[in-house]
């Protein structure tokens, strides 16, 4: 089995920047570099057939390049405990409409719809179970705007759960086309 997700890396000096904000919340497990992505859709599990499937389909997707920020933070709750921070993404229409072209190919080879709101951002950090105080993380980043990066491909990535946390390998890489 894979688990797979479909996302897109910022470039090393965007994910840099990134890094010199990643501090400062007690209990958080920060990304590391190799974990920071855009995901456009997580896919999940699914045996070897159906995950050459999703690498064919992949490449039938046309999209532009993409010129995106880092804008502001948030975070995710699981019933009411922080799970997650995260830099939000703009801006976030072409976004959320490559995550509807991602969304339908991967419905039309049988998987269910993405049933969560589309968000664009990144994850900068997960929480235990017991969640971890984020507010003076949230005040201080409420104005993060970093530098406009071009974006002009997205790739299929597997997820691979150990020990140390998860690990992503690129699977195959989609070119934009203008």
């Amino acid at each position: 089995m894979h688990r797979l997700f479909v996302a897109i890396r910022p470039p090393a000096i965007q994910r840099a920047w990134l890094r010199t904000h990643m501090t400062g919340v007690t209990a958080a497990r920060w990304q590391d570099d190799d974990q920071l992505h855009i995901t456009l859709r997580f896919i999940g599990e699914v045996d070897g057939p159906c995950a050459q499937d999703i690498a064919d389909m992949l490449r039938n997707i046309r999209f532009p390049p993409l010129e995106l920020t880092f804008q502001g933070v948030g975070q995710f709750d699981r019933k009411g405990i922080v799970d997650t921070l995260w830099a939000g993404v703009t801006p976030r229409e072409p976004l959320t409409h490559l995550h509807r072209k991602v969304d339908r190919a991967c419905v039309t080879l049988g998987l269910p719809p993405e049933r969560r709101a589309y968000v664009p951002h990144i994850t900068l950090a997960r929480f235990g179970r017991h969640g971890g105080l984020v507010e003076p993380f949230l005040a201080r980043h409420t104005s993060l705007n970093g530098a406009p990066f071009r974006i002009d491909s997205l790739g299929l990535f597997e997820s691979v759960i150990g020990h140390a946390g998860a690990a992503y390998h690129l699977i195959e890489r989609y070119t934009a086309n203008a």
